[in-house]
């Protein structure tokens, strides 16, 4: 037992510091992902939108999330006006392409993957201490001819001081570069969660309204 505790105490500062590249690793892959996200909406919703007449299409530069809540807009314009028939039965005719390509509203494994990601980086300065407290124990479950050549146990423990700060300050690190990490992404992930919030509403409208519409018609 001794022996173990040693040695996960070595390990400690070792561990974190993998656990934290995996955690930027997979920081990056979220935002990848979102970057595909939304460009398949932006993509469908361009092709949703392509036969209106009067079409935002913002300038190359834009943020993808602008392009895809002026297409929102658009259609939202096209079903409040009743009399813009063509442009409202094109769409309805395009509506079986959203239905075919429903997945870009898909967001679960996303935000699975992202909440465990932001919840996590409050175990590292958890993971720190953790890391002191067996550098400690470990020091108190030296062997005694060890603690014999020392004045006390104290002297053991101040000998492993080391180990145990380099914990501490690896956890604490860790957890400061992930907030930071995670400042600068989480705007983009609510802002995708946001632009899929929108379409669902505008086009669960459109589906309502514009079936209904045409069901009239017929």
């Amino acid at each position: 037992m001794p022996e173990l505790i040693d040695q996960l105490s070595e390990l400690s500062t070792f561990a974190i510091a993998t656990a934290c590249g995996v955690h930027l690793v997979v920081f990056l892959m979220l935002a990848m992902w979102a970057r595909r996200d939304l460009r398949t909406i932006a993509s469908s919703l361009d092709h949703f939108t392509r036969d209106l007449k009067h079409r935002s299409v913002l300038d190359a530069t834009a943020h993808l999330s602008d392009q895809i809540e002026a297409f929102v807009s658009d259609v939202n314009e096209v079903l409040d006006d009743e009399s813009r028939t063509v442009e409202r039965q094109a769409l309805l005719e395009r509506m079986k392409y959203l239905d075919e390509r429903r997945s870009y509203v898909n967001s679960l494994g996303f935000d699975t993957t992202y909440n465990m990601a932001r919840t996590m980086i409050e175990a590292y300065p958890l993971a720190g201490v953790l890391g002191t407290i067996l550098a400690i124990g470990a020091a108190l479950q030296s062997d005694p001819a060890a603690v014999a050549e020392t004045t006390s146990a104290v002297g053991v423990i101040v000998g492993r001081f080391g180990d145990a700060i380099w914990s501490t300050f690896a956890g604490l690190t860790a957890a400061v570069v992930l907030m930071f990490l995670n400042s600068l992404l989480e705007p983009r992930f609510g802002r995708l969660s946001e632009n899929r919030t929108h379409v669902r509403e505008t086009v669960a409208r459109a589906k309502r309204e514009l079936s209904f519409a045409g069901g009239n018609g017929s």
